[in-house]
């Protein structure tokens, strides 16, 4: 009796317990909406993070209850964003167009080399390793860390050692800017297209001891610009980019080395590096 007095009990405690589980979970959950998993459907699948949110289901949450535009998934492209918004019966929107950009010019034709790095292939690994064999401790390493975590293969290295983006394939997503140990990469608006290829806070004639097309901070770009478009700061000159409407070719004419450069939407800064180095300086000279 008193077993089949236990089994009673449990069994009741059981059926309790599990009504109570019930009661909560219809109390407590919240409804998901089924578009949700059906506009994630529609997506890449990338996660890439260039819509900027954290996955393409934390997107598509956005996008179902109209935070944001279809448009915003860049890897996807217009047909795409086209697509979902006919589903949701919603505009598709436009989104601007993002690129990344690689603030550095100074390729092997160009800067000084102070030793043979033979370590692990790979840009961090070279950090680590004293900064790197490069003279300009702030240059791009050129092992390609960037091309090799890039989804969209979007990244190429050139045979100077500088990667080159592909424009039309470049989603923003940033991995590349993630990646860079230097941080030479920045995701910019592509109708920004006055750049400065340079982000070493030397100047003067330590510039041009490792890299002979960096920024010697002589100041000429800013006082050629539209007053108030750049301004030097840490011996390199700074866009305002709420005045990027300013933006001109007249900033470039002055500068010695070519460390400021107007790039059009189809080029990619880092290209011909060797191409910035002023007349008169002959590539063996560095």
């Amino acid at each position: 009796m008193e077993s089949l007095a236990a089994v009673g009990f449990l069994v009741c405690l059981t059926s309790g317990l599990a009504a109570i589980l019930a009661a909560a979970n219809a109390k407590l959950s919240v409804f998901e909406n089924p578009k949700i998993d059906e506009v994630t459907n529609m997506l890449p699948g990338n996660n890439c993070g260039a819509c900027g949110e954290p996955g393409c289901r934390a997107f598509a949450e956005k996008v179902v209850t109209g935070s944001v535009q279809p448009s915003r998934c860049t890897p996807g492209g217009p047909a795409t964003a086209q697509r979902i918004a006919d589903y949701l019966g919603i505009e598709a929107g436009e989104a601007e167009k993002r690129v990344a950009r690689l603030l550095c010019a100074g390729d092997k034709n160009v800067s000084l080399q102070l030793a043979e790095y033979k370590g692990y292939p790979s840009c961090r690994a070279a950090t680590a390793a004293g900064g790197g064999a490069k003279g300009c401790r702030y240059g791009c390493l050129g092992f390609g860390d960037c091309e090799v975590v890039c989804d969209f293969d979007a990244i190429l290295m050139s045979p100077s050692g500088l990667p080159i983006v592909d424009f039309e394939k470049c989603t923003a997503c940033g991995d590349c800017v993630r990646i860079c140990p230097k941080g030479l990469f920045e995701i910019m608006p592509a109708d920004r297209h006055l750049i400065v290829q340079c982000k070493s806070y030397l100047s003067n004639d330590d510039v041009l001891d490792v890299c002979r097309v960096g920024c010697t901070a002589c100041g000429k770009c800013a006082a050629d610009a539209p007053q108030g478009l750049l301004q030097m700061k840490n011996n390199l000159p700074v866009m305002n980019t709420d005045l990027l409407y300013l933006q001109s070719k007249q900033a470039t004419l002055r500068c010695p080395t070519g460390a400021i450069r107007w790039i059009e939407d189809q080029q990619f800064a880092g290209t011909d590096a060797s191409a910035n180095a002023p007349a008169g300086i002959a590539q063996d000279d560095v």
